[in-house]
């Protein structure tokens, strides 16, 4: 039941953020862009384990990966400049996310 409800939420807002986005992509953006998964994730993840130091953890993994995870927008910016269409722009996003998951592991490590 736990599970069930958690793909709901996560669902509700997904959907939510992505039909708003057609009236008010800016708005949309900013309530995505809120730590609004996050919020959830960690209170499950709490509520299913009982793990007070595990979702310490998870909290400040978080913390890390945000700003590493602006990698797979930085392609945007260049679009234009560079003449991309979406796909290229959207690949080499993904290309950069995953180089920074390998960054945010090595990190992690050293603390």
């Amino acid at each position: 039941m736990i599970f069930l409800s958690k793909v709901f939420l996560a669902a509700l807002v997904i959907a939510f953020a992505s039909w708003l986005s057609g009236k008010k992509p800016e708005l949309s953006g900013f309530i995505i862009a809120l730590p609004i998964a996050s919020i959830i994730a960690i209170a499950f993840s709490y509520l299913e384990h009982k793990n007070t130091d595990n979702s310490v953890i998870f909290a400040k993994s978080i913390l890390l990966g945000v700003p590493i995870s602006y990698l797979f927008f930085v392609p945007f910016f260049f679009a234009k400049s560079l003449n991309m269409n979406f796909w290229l722009i959207y690949g080499s996003g993904l290309i950069l996310l995953i180089i920074g998951y390998f960054l945010h592991k090595y990190i992690t490590n050293l603390i």
